[in-house]
């Protein structure tokens, strides 16, 4: 993997993957399908990466192995120096499809995981209405998902993730299935999230544009069997804003990410 984004030396390591691969066994007697080759990265404390590649090059397999929902053929996934062998509360998954509790309302999914690990109920409704506040649920509160537009069940679904408070915020598209306007709201959102609080966060997307507009670091994934192909550092300022689309620098990078991912596509037919 090309390296071209330096990291700052006082960052601290909280995540590391060594030589993380995963090999999916054939159905009824089929071949077996290498979905990641060996993998080795290191996520820094405050850092927010994208994950970029063409589709079923294995970011998802790749994320729900960080999150202990998967396990790898081979390697290890280490957090804070600890072997990941499960999920855990330090790592908040969010998904592109809306896994609220349909039976329990905004609060109620945002305190659920305070309330399964036993903290004090008077911690559990300070911490759900910050982040009900944080997200603008404000109003919202015992509403239930049916009730609400699917970026409003994104963002209370974040705010459970964040609630917890974990070391780090793990997100499969969670914008995938939205329009473009609440798509470029979320973005925001979550951005602003992250200048405030410097939450670590990794992040898989298929979009160039929101990429390069969350992150700090974007990693390109080479088709499958997946692998981290390509590095690059983010160096536009902060707190960001949409207009920051229409700059030279962001739309040169957004063409350079574009033959990455395109060299990674065969061509139709093949």
């Amino acid at each position: 993997m090309s390296q071209e984004a330096a990291q700052p030396a006082a960052a601290p390591v909280i995540l590391r993957i060594e030589g993380v691969t995963r090999t999916f066994c054939g159905v009824h007697g089929g071949s077996a399908t290498q979905a990641l080759s060996p993998i080795n990265f290191s996520v820094m404390e405050n850092d927010f990466v994208t994950i970029l590649g063409p589709s079923g090059c294995g970011k998802s397999t790749l994320l729900r192995i960080i999150a202990g929902l998967d396990h790898p053929s081979g390697g290890q996934v280490f957090l804070d120096g600890q072997p990941v062998v499960g999920p855990g509360p330090e790592r908040g998954m969010v998904f592109q499809s809306y896994t609220l509790f349909p039976w329990l309302t905004v609060e109620e999914n945002i305190r659920f995981g305070l309330r399964e690990r036993g903290i004090p109920e008077t911690v559990q409704k300070e911490r759900s209405d910050y982040f009900i506040a944080r997200v603008g649920l404000r109003g919202f509160e015992r509403h239930y998902p049916k009730q609400l537009s699917g970026g409003m069940q994104q963002r209370t679904a974040i705010a459970r993730a964040l609630a917890n408070d974990p070391r780090i915020l793990l997100l499969d598209e969670p914008f995938g299935a939205l329009d473009n306007q609440t798509r470029a709201q979320m973005q925001e959102l979550l951005l602003g999230i992250w200048e405030t609080s410097q939450k670590t966060v990794l992040f898989v997307t298929h979009d160039i544009d929101e990429a390069i507009f969350m992150a700090s670091r974007i990693v390109v994934m080479s088709a499958r069997p997946g692998r981290f192909k390509t590095e690059l550092a983010v160096d536009m300022p902060h707190p960001r804003h949409y207009t920051l689309k229409t700059t030279a620098p962001f739309i040169a990078l957004k063409a350079r990410l574009a033959e990455e991912i395109r060299a990674e596509i065969p061509p139709l037919g093949q």
